[in-house]
């Protein structure tokens, strides 16, 4: 039996009076936590044992980097994501070139992360970091020269920028600090030729379009399955954009 405000309930009962007890959520559909940011902190941990990974395999940037098409002439083959090794799309956002530049995207990942979390909930942020790593990869993929290796969480953070800035409009805050923070970036981006802006400018977008999606979307029962759709449209329209440009290098 389980104590209850007049008397005893029995477990049954308990379950199913549970089952009319509507979940909190926010208006982005994501569920009321006071539990926020421990997605970011896992990818944070993922990101930074990578890169530790990285002192013991030299070359895991190489076989992991987002490469479009490329000439290996230890193995004596061609490499690369047009070879059919789609999974670099989404590896190379997990690597770093240096330890400036994983510190960078993990102040940032910590920072904007929990926030974006808390608003979205976990599954709908997994889904927008994710897409956003694949949008500046696929970007990248599709612009670079095939030759040019490709790493970092940059796409991914960009979009949490674009998101961050969806979301704080659509709750009525104050956007002025991010849309200065996305100008020194953006400025970064394009004056300093190491940085791949193409990743940047990819991750941006996606991160903008899915987070509007999801912040504009009328509530509703069919809300959670308009978010979900969103974000099938968005990898299938990534998919089609990396298979046409297989098609391209491959012809």
């Amino acid at each position: 039996m389980r104590s209850a405000s007049v008397g005893f309930q029995c477990p049954e009962c308990v379950a199913e009076g549970a089952k009319t007890i509507r979940t909190p959520r926010t208006v982005f559909g994501g569920r009321i936590s006071t539990d926020t940011g421990r997605v970011s902190m896992v990818l944070i941990g993922l990101n930074v044992a990578v890169y530790v990974l990285g002192f013991a395999a030299p070359d895991l940037n190489l076989r992991f980097g987002n490469l479009a098409l490329a000439f290996n002439p230890e193995a004596g083959e061609l490499i690369g994501v047009a070879e059919g090794e789609y999974y670099r799309l989404l590896t190379s956002a997990f690597l770093h070139a240096s330890l400036f530049h994983i510190l960078f995207n993990m102040f940032a990942l910590a920072q904007i992360g929990p926030m974006l979390e808390q608003a979205l909930g976990r599954g709908r942020f997994i889904a927008l970091y994710l897409l956003s790593a694949l949008g500046g990869s696929t970007l990248s993929f599709l612009l670079s020269s095939p030759g040019q290796l490709g790493v970092g969480a940059s796409g991914a953070i960009f979009g949490m920028f674009g998101a961050y800035y969806v979301v704080v409009r659509r709750l009525g805050g104050e956007t002025r600090s991010i849309v200065v923070l996305l100008v020194i970036n953006l400025v970064i981006t394009f004056a300093l030729p190491i940085i791949d802006w193409r990743a940047h400018l990819g991750g941006l977008a996606i991160g903008a379009l899915i987070a509007a999606a999801f912040a504009y979307t009328p509530r509703g029962p069919r809300q959670a399955q308009l978010h979900a759709a969103a974000c099938v449209g968005a990898g299938l329209l990534l998919a089609v954009a990396v298979l046409a440009r297989t098609a391209a290098l491959t012809a």
